[in-house]
């Protein structure tokens, strides 16, 4: 997903899109990988003066509930990326960085062999560890 397309899904949905809204959409369209909300903070800090957390979480949470963005948490602390849905796929997701890489591994039919008498609704795949280049430093 880009912004143009976010920005149309928020349309659609009957939200407003505003300078700060599109600034979002902007940072973590061109984020390589996963962000927190104080790392978008900081990077609106320069523009708006005084953003506050609250609008941060606030829009956040939104574009996590209209399926802009996805969440996971790292470290005991919640993180997020711009959609990429395209296909179905799974992340290796660097610790310290938030690089993530695309994985075309899915385990589930392993998974559904095993759990044969349950109703899975959905999954979530990540591995955890460090990318080549947080390995080198």
């Amino acid at each position: 997903m880009n912004t143009s397309d976010a920005i149309e899904l928020l349309k659609k949905k009957g939200y407003k899109t505003t300078g700060k809204r599109k600034d979002i959409l902007s940072f973590f369209e061109d984020a390589d990988g996963y962000r927190t909300a104080k790392d978008l903070i900081q990077h609106l800090e320069s523009t708006y003066d005084g953003i506050s957390f609250d609008t941060i979480y606030r829009n956040l949470h939104l574009y996590h509930e209209v399926g802009i963005l996805e969440v996971t948490e790292l470290n005991g602390e919640k993180h997020f990326r711009m959609n990429c849905a395209s296909h179905h796929h799974h992340h290796f997701i660097c610790k310290d960085c938030g690089k993530t890489k695309e994985i075309e591994v899915c385990p589930m039919e392993e998974v559904r062999k095993s759990l044969a008498n349950y109703e899975i609704e959905d999954h979530k795949f990540e591995i955890y560890g460090l990318c080549p280049q947080c390995q080198d430093v």
